[in-house]
């Protein structure tokens, strides 16, 4: 399995775009940091044709320690996940992406 770098994603704009490698690594920083931001302050972040990322908030529960099986709380706390959009799952499983383009909001 292999790691995308974020060098990596710095070389494919420089390839692609045609921006300088400083460049290309400052506006992939500058995406980064603008989609980190967003979720930090809780807003969903979608990217058309590949996904939805969303911060959700966790209620604080009771755990258990599995070599002890002492109960432990869990305290509350955000976690973030990601969907996929249809096209990247039809993308990833090698179909035709579904009609419509990029509908995200369907199972």
């Amino acid at each position: 399995m292999n790691t995308v770098t974020r060098a990596q994603l710095a070389d494919a704009i420089y390839a692609q775009v045609g921006l300088s490698r400083n460049e290309s690594a400052a506006l992939l920083e500058g995406v980064l940091e603008r989609i980190s931001a967003s979720l930090q302050a809780g807003e969903a972040v979608k990217l058309s044709a590949f996904g939805t990322f969303s911060v959700r908030q966790k209620a604080q529960r009771v755990g258990r320690n599995p070599k002890t099986g002492l109960e432990v709380p869990i305290s509350p706390r955000r976690v973030l996940s990601f969907r996929a959009s249809q096209v990247l799952k039809a993308r990833i499983n090698g179909d035709a992406p579904p009609a419509g383009g990029d509908a995200q909001d369907e199972d």
